[in-house]
């Protein structure tokens, strides 16, 4: 074990703690825990010097010259009524419950997925055709570059890689210690769960199509197969009040489902988004009809849209996103399998991240699930 300060640690082969800390993972090079932006900045010039590249995530590959950096201790996070800062081991799920309880809310993700990965990738959720992408409601970035220097990023700081921070997923461009996000005044939300039995798929996908294509843009839904019990199943919120979200759902309604919960909610309450339970997924203006659509995402509203001072990925192109298909762009995030990383942006913004990533990271020490190369 590797002490750098009288806290953080780095754990490497051979040491007591390393197995331990690996757990099921692959052998890194080493593992760090620190426990403050000051102690990841040493992290990163410990790597450089031992010659390591660096990673938060855990990309495809040998890892046997990689650190790995557990942001776990950084998971500490503070609001008020307009932002929320929150370390980048915070994970969503805590956060959300608090806003609740104020009236507040975020563009979230998954409860116990991590902040930082969600919001910097793009971060599709219940609110995304009204909102937009999680990535747009990032005000401020903090990182460690590959020089250990540790770097704000805003509107008026390191203009240029705040802008690829946001879209282009922090460990392509450091190690980042901290995000500020843009809060909304959200208290309840009308939302909820339609379902049929999965032998009337051929029947709900198609009305199903029909109706998001033409939807307003308040309403959010997933449609999903759940084959192993037996259910064909429309997610969705609604920010709208009660009649209004019941005329936009009366489309659906009238396909008769088994199961409907829709009804009015604490916005604190809604469930996880549903992620892509495929290795792969394309935007696509239309839906397959052919029984190969098992996970059917409905973008379109706020998502297809640039926000003013948007990042990398400042929309979606396409109708709907689609689990298993290929071809196309793409949506990195919903993406296990290696791809071209290019596929996930404008073909206009692709040159400029990589600019960017060889100013910031000259040496490739960062490692990304999805690389920006140098």
């Amino acid at each position: 074990m590797t002490t750098l300060s009288k806290q953080v640690k780095i754990f490497r082969p051979g040491d007591p703690n390393y197995e331990q800390a690996r757990g099921a993972q692959r052998r890194p090079a080493a593992i760090a825990f620190p426990r403050s932006p000051a102690e990841a900045a040493a992290v990163i010039r410990r790597a450089r010097a031992e010659g390591w590249r660096v990673t938060s995530e855990l990309p495809e590959g040998d890892l046997s010259d990689t650190v790995l950096v557990q942001t776990d201790y950084l998971s500490a996070f503070d609001f008020n009524r307009r932002v929320a800062r929150l370390g980048a081991g915070a994970t969503w799920g805590p956060l959300v419950d608090a806003l609740g309880e104020r009236g507040l809310a975020v563009l979230h993700g998954a409860a116990r997925s991590r902040v930082v990965g969600h919001a910097l990738r793009g971060g599709l959720g219940w609110y995304g055709r009204a909102l937009g992408l999680a990535s747009s409601t990032v005000a401020a970035v903090e990182l460690v570059t590959a020089d250990g220097e540790l770097v704000r990023t805003d509107e008026d700081h390191e203009v240029a890689l705040f802008w690829a921070l946001r879209g282009g997923g922090g460990d392509n461009f450091g190690l980042v210690t901290a995000v500020e996000l843009r809060l909304e005044w959200i208290r309840t939300v009308y939302a909820g769960m339609l379902a049929w039995d999965l032998r009337d798929a051929e029947r709900v996908l198609p009305r199903w199509a029909d109706w998001a294509s033409a939807a307003p843009d308040a309403v959010t839904t997933v449609y999903r197969q759940i084959r192993r019990r037996d259910l064909v199943v429309v997610d969705g919120a609604v920010l709208a009040e009660d009649r209004e979200a019941e005329a936009m759902l009366a489309g659906l309604r009238a396909l008769r489902p088994k199961v409907d919960t829709f009804g009015r909610v604490a916005a604190g309450s809604l469930g996880d988004w549903p992620a892509s339970t495929s290795d792969r997924c394309a935007l696509r203006s239309d839906v397959p009809l052919d029984g190969s659509a098992v996970e059917v995402w409905q973008l379109g509203g706020a998502l297809g849209r640039s926000a003013v001072g948007a990042g990398a990925l400042d929309r979606l192109d396409g109708r709907f996103l689609v689990s298993g298909d290929v071809g196309g762009r793409t949506y990195l995030p919903f993406v296990r399998e290696r791809v071209d990383p290019a596929s996930g942006f404008a073909a206009e913004v692709w040159p400029l991240l990589q600019q960017i990533r060889r100013r910031v990271d000259p040496d490739g020490v960062f490692r990304a699930v999805h690389e920006i190369p140098v």
